[in-house]
């Protein structure tokens, strides 16, 4: 064969995958030999100083492998030294082989060049003989040698590449068989190729079911787009992080795994995807058990709160919808405060010194306690806080729950004052129908049709107050209910009932807005208790009452105008103030009627007398409403009557 059959035959050699790298480097150095007209050929290992012969042909004693000697004296110290092949025909005669090397070795002629490994030389590719040689080395041949050094210095990487893979994957393996993760391994075409031991335990499949099976059979319908996007991600050369793919297991049931991928590459080509899956189903529900909880929180009608009891003032570190809503403040108004804020003038400092005891004594404590809204009104909150622990034991926060109860409050106390009323009227009225009773006992009535009309407008007088009092507490335990009304609609109805009960009285009615009425339906019985109020108690043979409704563009103001004997100044300041005390009882509940149900939707009520002449002027103002707005949005809260 000429030259280039033989530089073809090396090409041929390490071409074939079926050898193995030990194979191919014999073959080559037999090719060698052969070509060069060399008896000896050796692959060498240099490391730390010292030439080891790794593999040989030829018969020479101390050139067999792994026989070793210092480099020193090696013939291939000075092929080492060079980038381009050592060519010695006549050793002996040659400055590149020292004398130590000739007298260990007796070689004549050598030709050697260097092997490198993953950029790194690795040792040397020699052919040599004992005797001399006569003709020099040609180019030819020495482009030769490089060319097997070349092919050797490749052949040793790819055997070094594949020792590392098998040793990856036996390492890879022996973690996975004890893992209580998923390893596993999939090739170009998504069929498994390894799959660990927890496979059994996650999905219920033993692993050679899986192996050999393309992965996408086990994923739940709803997953498969997701995993197979992923999975094209990584062949592109990217890795896959906490991806979460659902799998059905043997029962059909979904298993959540936590997937992390790399590609698997093979002389810089991607050839699969290794990676690991972790069971997350059990974290999933609790994340998503988590989610509903935090979302009832935050969208619960209440007020909730958590404090960092490990900073010296409790300050909130959260607040949901609820409280922001019913204190009228926003989170960032919030956080960072202590819930004392909220209170003001009228707080009653029993209860927040109660409140504090208990929060210092890190034990439960519930307390309803007046409060202030960010826009400066007060609403009654029912205040329940509960230390939480931490696993020592310790408290580190406090959970609050916030509720307004002003409305209950509002009916607590007036029923309160109705009894009060009830008790003090019908003690006084009671006394003089004793007296009346023992006057006429004694016979020293000389009139006694006066008399029995006395007793007549008495007994009438506590039937009305009784009347008057259970009307007013079933408006006052009657469901809040705001509503859209019309004014002209409402007024039509009070006017219409007014003059079927008063044919000789004259009610006139004016309304001038375009706006409804943001309240509930016993508003109507309220405005009704006024005309009725100013029609009753005129002694005209003909009286008179005019109603007027105005907008003044916030409000809608409806305004009761009489010309009667008006009321008395303890009345109207009762009104006014919004409280009864234990020594001064209003006779009239029909004013405290309309008082009431006009605060529950946020209105106000105030009476006055007419400026210069007689008469009454009772004005209620409550909450206008836009043809586009909603009843939610415009719903004003009760008004703190009592406190």
């Amino acid at each position: 064969m000429d030259a280039s059959s033989y530089r073809e035959a090396i090409y041929d050699v390490f071409a074939d995958t079926t050898r193995a790298a030990d194979e191919q480097i014999d073959r080559a150095l037999d090719l060698g030999t052969e070509y060069l007209g060399l008896s000896i050929g050796f692959l060498t290992r240099i490391d730390d100083g010292t030439q080891e012969i790794v593999q040989a042909t030829g018969d020479h004693e101390l050139l067999q492998p792994g026989e070793t000697c210092p480099l020193d004296e090696a013939y291939c110290r000075r092929t080492l030294e060079t980038d381009s092949p050592l060519a010695v025909g006549d050793a002996a005669a040659s400055p590149a082989i020292a004398d130590r090397a000739i007298r260990t070795f007796g070689l004549g002629t050598y030709l050697g060049a260097k092997v490198v490994v993953d950029d790194a030389v690795y040792g040397t590719i020699c052919f040599a003989d004992r005797d001399e040689r006569d003709v020099p080395f040609s180019e030819t041949e020495e482009l030769f040698i490089e060319l097997v050094a070349k092919q050797v210095g490749q052949a040793i990487e790819r055997r070094r590449h594949e020792r590392e893979l098998r040793e990856e994957k036996r390492r890879f393996e022996g973690i996975a068989e004890t893992s209580f993760d998923v390893l596993f391994r999939i090739d170009r075409d998504g069929t498994f190729t390894y799959v660990s031991a927890a496979v059994e335990r996650v999905l219920g499949y033993e692993p050679a079911t899986l192996v050999g099976t393309g992965f996408p059979e086990f994923l739940a319908p709803s997953a498969v787009e997701t995993a197979m996007n992923a999975y094209s991600q990584v062949l592109g050369g990217e890795t896959v992080e906490a991806l979460e793919v659902e799998f059905l297991d043997t029962d059909d049931e979904v298993v959540v795994l936590e997937i992390n991928g790399t590609p698997i590459t093979d002389d810089g080509a991607v050839v699969g995807v290794q990676g690991v899956g972790r069971d997350v189903t059990a974290r999933r529900e609790r994340e998503r058990e988590l989610r509903i909880k935090n979302r009832a929180m935050d969208e619960a009608d209440i007020g909730i709160s958590i404090a960092d009891a490990r900073e010296g003032d409790n300050s909130l570190i959260y607040v949901n919808d609820g409280f922001q809503r019913l204190t009228g403040y926003d989170e960032a108004e919030l956080l960072g405060r202590n819930c004392r804020f909220l209170q003001g003038e009228a707080t009653d400092p029993d209860t927040v010194a109660t409140l504090a005891e208990r929060i210092d004594a890190q034990e439960p404590v519930t307390v309803e306690i007046l409060n202030y809204r960010a826009d400066g009104s007060p609403f009654w909150n029912r205040v329940r806080i509960n230390p939480i622990e931490n696993g020592a034991g310790e408290v580190t926060h406090y959970l609050g729950f916030q509720d307004d109860v002003t409305e209950r409050k509002r009916t607590e106390r007036l029923v309160e004052l109705l009894n009060r009323v009830l008790r003090h009227n019908l003690r006084n009225d009671m006394n003089a129908l004793l007296l009346f009773g023992d006057q006429l006992q004694e016979g020293t009535i000389p009139d006694t049709e006066a008399m029995g009309g006395r007793i007549r407008a008495t007994a009438e007088r506590l039937t009305e107050l009784s009347e008057q009092a259970r009307r007013l507490e079933r408006y006052a335990r009657q469901e809040r209910a705001p509503r859209r009304l019309d004014p002209s609609t409402v007024l039509d109805d009070v006017a219409t009932a007014a003059r079927s009960r008063h044919p000789e009285a004259t009610v006139e009615v004016s309304v001038r807005t375009d706006r409804g009425i943001c309240a509930g339906a016993e508003l109507e019985r309220a405005l009704s208790e006024l005309v009725e109020n100013a029609l009753k108690h005129d002694p005209a043979s003909e009286p008179r009452v005019a109603v007027t409704v105005v907008d003044d563009g916030e409000w809608i103001e409806c305004t009761v105008t009489d010309d009667g004997p008006g009321i008395s100044e303890q009345e109207t300041a009762m009104i006014a103030q919004g409280e009864e005390t234990a020594l001064e009882h209003g006779s009239g509940l029909g004013l405290w009627l309309v008082n009431w149900i006009v605060t529950r939707y946020g209105g106000s009520f105030q009476v006055r007398p007419r400026d210069g002449a007689d008469g009454t002027v009772a004005t209620v103002r409550v909450p206008a409403i836009e043809a586009d707005q909603t009843v939610e949005a415009v719903a004003r809260r009760p008004t703190v009557l009592f406190r």
